[in-house]
């Protein structure tokens, strides 16, 4: 489980009020956390928002402005006493967005010089290397040059290589932003199981939420150098802490919400819904996640409100309709599932599920969310 009131003991790697500036530009925010030995942490966020700042920290490559970093309890780096290890002396594996391969050395060559650089022996050196591509299912490709592989290819060779030294942390920069969402889907899999396989602890730099809910324990959605939550996939899914992580991960619609005579509505659709049983702000204002858990299709007295319909897709085992509430184009569209089949300006019942719904103050909280 990944905390940060973690003792820095019980932790692979620990972050403590962790500041990253260039000039007077804040790109990081008084980062706290810890990760366990053997768990896989994804920093999940759009460009920009400090995921890769925070990993070249832990990597030796940045020196913080603030703050400390340590590596199985020992510090590698303090902003205070001016301490700092470089990478190579911090035992980590690092895969590339890249692949930073040598395009004049073999892939044998490629993954063995790590290990060189160590003086580490030539045989033991060859053993290690068959030992590492077995693992990514390189075995025939020793001798090949990387321009003769597949990007998918080449990036098992970086894989290979991070762990050919049998490091006990190994980070991950966006690995697979390059490749095509169906060799990405096959190769998070594939890191995922060689990461549990290995025993590895790992840090995950990503954009796409689903390869973080793939292969991590714990995911930091980071907003604006901040952890905006922390938490595991499913509490990340089923309570986000706030409409801007709900938005970040699709969820569903995000809408407003306003309370005037003693009900609640959707501004825009106008609809009345249930009435939370903790208000979640005075001001009678306020914003709701309509998932898609929240609204079903319903032809009877269940109906709450009524939507039409803008898209119908098949999806094997149902049928994804896109539902406007209110006046197409100027009210809310939802994601609803259906057994059967409804077509584009069809006007259909909604029933509503209230245990389903998350309300959020209308202004948003600027504080960390960490759960377990």
């Amino acid at each position: 489980m990944l905390s940060p009131d973690k003792p820095l003991q019980a932790s692979a790697i620990a972050v403590e009020a962790l500041e990253q500036r260039y000039g007077e530009t804040p790109v990081l925010r008084g980062i706290d956390l810890s990760l366990e030995r053997g768990r896989t942490l994804a920093l999940l966020g759009p460009s920009g928002c400090g995921k890769t700042t925070l990993l070249r920290l832990l990597a030796g490559l940045l020196a913080p402005t603030c703050g400390a970093v340590s590596i199985d309890g020992r510090k590698v780096a303090d902003a205070a006493t001016g301490a700092f290890v470089p990478p190579e002396r911090r035992a980590l594996g690092m895969v590339f967005q890249d692949y930073a391969l040598w395009p004049h050395m073999s892939v044998a060559a490629n993954v063995g010089f790590p290990l060189e650089m160590r003086r580490v022996s030539k045989p033991e050196r060859g053993r290690m290397v068959t030992e590492a591509l077995a693992r990514v299912g390189l075995e025939g490709l020793a001798e090949r040059r990387p321009a003769d592989l597949s990007g998918g290819q080449q990036q098992r060779v970086a894989i290979a290589r991070a762990i050919v030294a049998a490091p006990r942390i190994v980070l991950f920069d966006e690995p697979l932003s390059n490749l095509d969402r169906e060799l990405r889907e096959l190769l998070v899999g594939e890191i995922a199981q060689l990461v549990s396989g290995l025993g590895l602890t790992a840090v995950y730099v990503t954009h796409d939420h689903g390869e973080a809910f793939t292969l991590a324990d714990e995911v930091a959605v980071m907003r604006k150098g901040e952890i905006a939550q922390l938490a595991s996939p499913e509490t990340l899914v089923d309570r986000p802490a706030s409409s801007e992580v709900a938005e970040f991960l699709k969820l569903g619609a995000v809408a407003d919400a306003v309370f005037a005579n003693g009900v609640w509505r959707l501004e825009k659709a106008g609809v009345a819904i249930p009435a939370p049983p903790d208000p979640p702000c005075p001001a009678g204002k306020a914003k709701i996640l309509l998932s898609r858990k929240v609204l079903r299709p319903s032809g009877d007295s269940e109906a709450v409100m009524e939507g039409v319909v803008v898209q119908s897709l098949f999806r094997g085992e149902g049928y994804a309709l896109t539902v406007a509430l209110g006046q197409p184009g100027d009210g809310i569209t939802v994601q609803v599932a259906s057994d059967t089949r409804a077509h584009a300006g069809e006007r259909i019942g909604l029933a509503l599920e209230p245990s389903h719904l998350r309300w959020f103050p209308a202004e948003p909280i600027n504080h960390v969310q960490s759960e377990g």
